[in-house]
């Protein structure tokens, strides 16, 4: 066997290996983990077929609903379509640098799919950027095609790319720019050009999109002004620099340099086809980094430059055999390190225990955690509620999750900023999904899933005075405090008539420990000190816990005068004596090690409320 046939079984040998363990895992952690809230909006949709939604076109929706269909409603049935294309997609690198390049290096560049970070968790969640990966790669071998000859294998590549991008996501319209950009910079991209079957796929392509304008020209352009307008500050704003450093750690250092380095080199002394490559890669990462200073911050966009690394991978091998030997076994060393990273955090996603003793972190999962607790608590509130109580969810988060839990994608939804923040609100409108609340339900039983911790906490007074003005007064709440209290749900068993002629307003109470700040190291015995309130009644006792258990009293009633200037139009009697104070560890030693440190609060109308626990180190 010759040198280069061995080089390449060996590189074959490999990305078979590396393929199939990373497809493995991927496929048992998808079984394991929780929805994301995106994912179980999808899902909604798909109970609901339609050609577009307000946040997206129709793909993602569909193939939500093909894989509950086959798989049932269960977490892998809503994710497996999208980790079979997530499985293609380094095959078809594989062919596309095979018929470019050599065999080795399409063996190398399918390996490099499977390693990069963002490509490689690809599939894990049913997100649209899984299509539009494909849809990317299928453009990318059209174009390659082009430029060598014009026949009717690459428009029809080319068609289908178009087709399945125009429906997965707006941020799609990048791709085809760039891709149009690319082109005309190239002799014999201008001459594809040229050609009429070329211009029978882009109209093909652009028939897909056909669908997504008639839902905007039919809602008000919804879905375009929030994708392009509504979501985005456009003003320039410094932390768009942050895109190098996050890019650089979730491509991995050594890779992320390696394929803009291999970008450069190829534009200045490649061929036209690994020319086109290194221009549809280079543009899209570097129209996403300018974009990164006018564009939106408040939400997930790191994985917006996927396309681009995509195009850039096949022209990797080449570089990397320049390299010397260390720092190629270093290039693959750190992809594959970078990929485990993501994999371990969706592995400690999964596992309960490990979430919560994050909830004092900054990246705790919220947006995963707690969904099979709440619908259980629902489900058993609701046993013993009349048979013809309807749930109401507090926003559609909650809506969705609590939808596909239950298996009922009908679940009213209240008006919320994360509705409208989201671009969920108008489609809750077209489905009959919006609720103003009493109002809309007569004298119907309700059980109200309300979300604490989805507002600022500084609003949270005012969301719930605004609860009381849509739904009527508010009784005792159910409280469900998911890891600590970090995700923390209130639940409202409405009754109808009789709790329309209720007392006035009453909200759930609000706390805050001021001493020992949260992560703190004591030493018992040591002091507790804040402040709680509740709006409409009063609290009558502030009790201390450790660890869930109640370990003091505390003295309630001080003077505490700066809340209710804080908290402005709190209507608690006891202002401004709502201050507390207790002493933990003075009558019985407090083991050392690590607490969690709560308050129970009880309310003058008999309501008790566990509040949200913080950590804190016992030497």
């Amino acid at each position: 066997m010759r040198g280069d046939d061995a080089r390449a079984l060996q590189a074959r040998r490999a990305f078979l290996w590396l393929w199939g363990a990373v497809c493995l895992v991927k496929l048992v952690l998808a079984a394991q983990l929780p929805l994301f809230v995106d994912e179980a909006f999808y899902w909604q949709e798909g109970q609901h077929p339609a050609w577009a939604y307000s946040d997206l076109p129709g793909l993602t929706a569909w193939l939500i609903r093909i894989g509950v269909e086959v798989a049932g409603n269960t977490h892998l049935g809503v994710r497996l379509p999208f980790l079979l294309i997530a499985a293609a997609l380094p095959w078809l690198m594989v062919r596309i640098v095979a018929r470019e390049f050599d065999e080795r290096s399409a063996w190398l560049a399918g390996s490099a799919t499977v390693l990069l970070p963002l490509a490689g968790s690809l599939g894990l969640l049913a997100l649209p950027d899984v299509p539009m990966a494909l849809a990317t790669l299928l453009c990318i071998d059209a174009g390659a095609r082009l430029l060598r000859r014009v026949d009717y294998n690459g428009p029809l590549v080319l068609a289908l790319g178009l087709a399945i991008g125009a429906l997965s996501h707006y941020r799609f319209i990048a791709v085809i720019g760039v891709g149009i950009v690319a082109l005309l910079l190239l002799p014999a991209g201008r001459r594809a050009l040229r050609d009429p079957r070329v211009w029978v796929a882009v109209a093909f392509g652009a028939a897909a999109w056909v669908p997504l304008l008639a839902w905007n020209l039919d809602n008000a352009e919804a879905g375009l002004r929030f994708q392009l307008i509504d979501r985005h500050p456009w003003a320039l704003h410094p932390e768009g620099i942050l895109f190098l450093p996050l890019q650089v750690l979730l491509v991995s250092p050594l890779l992320f340099v390696a394929l803009l380095w291999a970008a450069w080199r190829t534009l200045r002394e490649g061929t036209e086809v690994q020319r086109l490559f290194a221009l549809l890669g280079g543009l899209v990462v570097a129209g996403f980094f300018g974009l990164g200073f006018f564009a939106d911050t408040e939400r997930v966009s790191f994985h917006w430059p996927l396309p681009g690394y995509l195009a850039l991978l096949a022209l990797l091998p080449a570089l990397l055999d320049a390299w010397p030997r260390w720092l190629r076994r270093a290039t693959w060393g750190l992809a594959a390190a970078g990929l485990v990273s993501i994999l371990g955090y969706y592995v400690a996603v999964s596992i309960p225990a490990v979430r919560a003793q994050s909830a004092a972190l900054k990246w705790y999962p919220s947006n995963f955690a707690g969904w099979d607790t709440l619908a259980e608590t629902v489900a058993e509130v609701r046993a013993g509620m009349p048979p013809e109580t309807r749930i109401v969810a507090g926003n559609f988060k909650i809506g969705a999750e609590l939808g596909f839990a239950l298996e009922d994608p009908r679940i009213a939804v209240l008006d919320h900023p994360l509705n409208r923040a989201h671009g969920r609100a108008p489609q809750l409108q077209l489905w009959g999904l919006h609720t103003a609340g009493r109002s809309d339900w007569g004298d119907d039983p309700v059980l109200l899933v309300v979300g604490a911790t989805d507002v600022p906490y500084r609003d949270l007074l005012r969301r719930y005075q605004a609860l009381c003005e849509r739904v009527g007064p508010l009784p005792p709440p159910r409280v469900l405090n998911i890891d600590h209290g970090r995700q923390r749900f209130l639940l409202f068993a409405l009754s109808g008539a009789a709790q329309r002629d209720g007392p006035a307003c009453v909200t759930p109470a609000l706390a805050w420990i001021d001493v020992p700040v949260a992560g703190s190291t004591v030493q018992a015995p040591f002091e507790v000190s804040g402040w709680a309130f509740k709006d409409g009644i009063g609290l009558y006792r502030v009790e201390v816990t450790l660890d869930g258990e109640v370990v003091a009293e505390a003295e309630y009633g001080l003077p505490a005068p700066g809340v209710a200037g804080f908290w402005g139009g709190s209507t608690d009697p006891s202002h401004p004596d709502v201050g507390f104070r207790a002493t933990l560890g003075a009558d019985a030693p407090l083991p050392p090690g690590r607490h969690w440190l709560g308050l129970r609060l009880h309310g003058r109308d008999r309501s008790v409320e566990d509040w949200s626990e913080q950590p804190l180190e016992i030497e």
